[in-house]
């Protein structure tokens, strides 16, 4: 689910880059598109800058999961072997008790 906002994002960033450019060199002469360049080109920095850290983001976010994923198994087997030690104990029958003699 998250690569897909992953995905989205970065769709959506190559997107509006790709929009911002059409639309300036049609409203815009050469000369005015060209010293707007610099200006795109650090919009392109920066969405670059954040389709790292999404990344970044991301594998961190994939990383903390497999680690929760990997404590819920064990946790679940530690859960299953004292459930079955459980089960041995209640089918043992228990040891015989002996009856004291009261004394006189």
């Amino acid at each position: 689910m998250r690569y897909l906002q992953f995905v989205g994002v970065i769709g959506l960033v190559l997107a509006s880059a790709a929009w911002a450019g059409s639309d300036q060199s049609k409203s815009q002469p050469a000369a005015q598109a060209t010293a707007s360049l610099p200006k795109v080109k650090q919009r392109v920095t920066r969405s670059q800058a954040e389709v790292k850290r999404l990344e970044q983001d991301l594998a961190k976010q994939e990383s903390d999961s497999k680690r929760a994923s990997e404590r819920l198994q064990q946790q679940d087997q530690a859960i299953a072997e004292l459930q079955k030690q459980l089960q041995e104990l209640r089918a043992t029958p228990a040891p015989a008790q002996h009856q004291s003699v009261p004394l006189r």
